[in-house]
């Protein structure tokens, strides 16, 4: 997950690019409208971002190491902002995007072992600001294709200058392992000119369950460690 800062001219011209094979003009206030949002996600980004470096901070004096290895934030694109609302039936529309899409704004937490993703959203969910909307554990699940991690849906407050907003901020926490995982095999099956086939698609499943076993095996040598 990368954040990138879009310029007005850029978030126009992309959506002219994407809202219609016609040229469609926004109107300044509703681009004004549509800047504002997305300075709310980032807003919310900032907040969830904050909460996990505390966290990390206070875990890391407890137990002596960080259980969280890196943050990484991203805002969705507009391609697949209007992607995602096709595939609902929604028009795009800035009101469209608040109200239909959870994972607007993303924060991916990387962790050391399986244990600290449980143990932080836990941590995280006990904050009285932050409302669990959804959760979905492909960890002790995982998909088909072996992809692992913890999404949760949350809302956080933001706080600006005349009032406070509610914000929802899809969160993924996995291990090393898993993101590396995911990441790899996002490259190879979305590679152009190459058709991915049943075989790839059963190596893959095959190094899922072999980072599984990795995290597993780590898990256990922790457990030894802290126990000695």
């Amino acid at each position: 997950m990368g954040e990138q800062r879009l310029d007005e001219q850029t978030i126009k011209e992309q959506l002219n690019a994407i809202l219609n094979d016609d040229v469609i003009e926004w109107s300044k206030p509703i681009m004004t409208k549509f800047m504002k949002l997305m300075a709310y996600y980032r807003c919310a980004m900032m907040e969830i971002e904050t909460k996990f470096n505390v966290l990390n901070e206070e875990f890391s004096l407890r137990f002596d190491r960080n259980p969280i290895n890196s943050v990484k934030s991203r805002l969705k694109s507009l391609p697949s902002m209007k992607s995602k609302l096709s595939r609902r039936g929604v028009a795009m529309s800035v009101d469209a995007i608040e109200e239909q899409l959870n994972d607007v704004a993303g924060v991916r937490v990387i962790c050391s072992f399986t244990d600290d993703v449980y143990m932080l959203a836990e941590a995280l969910l006990k904050q009285d600001d932050i409302t669990l909307v959804e959760a979905k554990d492909y960890i002790n699940n995982p998909k088909p294709n072996g992809y692992r991690s913890l999404h949760l849906i949350v809302t956080v407050p933001i706080f600006l200058a005349r009032e406070k907003r509610l914000m929802k901020v899809e969160i993924q926490l996995r291990t090393i392992s898993m993101d590396s995982w995911a990441s790899l095999e996002h490259q190879l099956r979305y590679k152009k000119d190459y058709e991915f086939d049943d075989r790839m698609a059963s190596e893959l499943l095959r190094c899922a369950e072999l980072s599984a076993e990795l995290d597993a095996r780590m898990d256990a040598l922790r457990e030894t460690v802290h126990n000695d």
